[in-house]
């Protein structure tokens, strides 16, 4: 991947990260008032790779208190359910995997919401892959093309060259937001209480 010529706002996430679910509602509002004005790109960061080692329970007890923080700070839902219905692992990548394969079908943002949803408020375990496939099937896209993708080498590499090209610019945390304008790349601090602040600052960006 390269960084575009065009004035580009990159937005850096995970589909398993929980801030990036507390995020949602004002990202959704920053989406939809730039979305005529600049060029949008979702950009997989890719919190943890493959692993079928259950997650240790102290790494349980830790993401359960961040998902509280998030709950206290921006009033977000969660099922903690999760924790006692599943065999978590620390496991990123197979949900970033469903996110690409339903991108070739123009549905990222479809499964991006129905994995968060699963996760999230069903406690449902995305770093399943019959989860991930039981989704597609509701999202009423081509179920056979996303299978064969999702479990493809290509679509693989495709994933750790995006999760490469996040890193370049500097997406180590998620969310983190980036303007790409021809006076360079600049990082936006994350405001997850108001989106206004950060549609002034693309729009300056761009008005330059």
């Amino acid at each position: 991947m390269s960084i575009h010529q065009t004035n580009t706002l990159y937005y850096v996430y995970d589909p398993m990260c929980s801030w990036c679910w507390g995020y949602k509602p004002v990202w959704q509002q920053i989406h939809d008032a730039l979305s005529d004005k600049i060029e949008i790109q979702y950009l997989l960061g890719g919190l943890a790779p493959d692993s079928d080692v259950p997650m240790p329970e102290s790494m349980q007890q830790q993401i359960a208190a961040y998902w509280k923080k998030i709950e206290a700070y921006l009033g977000t839902s969660f099922n903690y359910d999760f924790w006692t219905q599943n065999t978590p692992r620390r496991s990123t990548y197979p949900a970033c995997r469903a996110i690409l394969a339903a991108r070739k079908q123009g549905a990222e943002k479809m499964m991006l919401d129905a994995i968060q949803q699963a996760y999230y408020l069903q406690a449902r375990n995305p770093s399943d892959a019959e989860v991930l496939l039981d989704l597609a099937k509701q999202l009423g896209i081509n179920f056979e093309q996303f299978a064969e993708d999702f479990s493809s080498p290509e679509l693989n590499q495709a994933l750790l060259e995006e999760i490469e090209f996040a890193r370049r610019i500097g997406g180590n945390s998620f969310p983190s937001l980036f303007v790409q304008t021809p006076q360079g790349l600049v990082e936006l601090p994350i405001d997850y209480q108001s989106a206004q602040r950060t549609i002034n600052q693309v729009e300056a960006l761009i008005a330059r």
